[in-house]
């Protein structure tokens, strides 16, 4: 007999759906030039991310919509935080680009698993990407202290977050590469 499986109605869940409900605030502030309180809705939102992973996890309240869902609000959540602040000539557009591809890459390989009854799962790499991406956005809210080393830190931090998320895609594309091909049942998600 299996183990039953958590309602999708959790406070991780729900936690997910908030950080989801936060992106259009942050970008209306962004768009207003309120820096500071759109720096607190992306930490807020980051630190509900640790949270609900944390919640699903400790009180096994994983389920495969979070699988899904909690991803696809920290993608949306960083792609957004750096399009905005590209767009005020912080965050270099190249890095956007970079994370577009790789994120569509592995939006269209993981519902492509799905279709296969895969969900996709984070992996250690992903996670370190995803908060050393998140450090370098926070950093760039601070740009203006950042005159020295050249390139100033935010960059760096920024950079090495896609660098980290580019490696994680390999290491995705290594694990379901495979399974995708030849239809295995499991999988990983970077």
């Amino acid at each position: 007999m299996q183990p039953e499986k958590p309602s999708i109605l959790n406070l991780p869940n729900a936690l997910t759906l908030l950080r989801l409900l936060l992106i259009p605030v942050f970008v209306v502030l962004m768009a207003k030039n309120r820096m500071m309180p759109a720096l607190g809705v992306f930490v807020f939102a980051s630190l509900t991310d640790i949270l609900d992973g944390w919640i699903a996890r400790r009180y096994q309240l994983v389920t495969d919509f979070g699988k899904l869902a909690d991803p696809l609000a920290d993608k949306l959540m960083v792609l957004s935080a750096m399009l905005m602040l590209a767009i005020k000539g912080v965050a270099p557009w190249a890095a956007i680009g970079i994370l577009l591809v790789k994120e569509a890459l592995m939006l269209l390989g993981g519902l492509l698993l799905l279709r296969r009854n895969i969900v996709v799962q984070s992996e250690p790499v992903g996670k370190i990407a995803q908060f050393v991406t998140v450090l370098g956005l926070v950093l760039c809210f601070f740009h203006d202290r950042f005159a020295s080393p050249n390139p100033p830190l935010h960059l760096w931090a920024l950079w090495l977050g896609v660098g980290l998320a580019v490696i994680s895609f390999f290491y995705y594309l290594r694990r379901n590469g495979v399974k995708l091909l030849k239809g295995k049942d499991g999988g990983t998600d970077a």
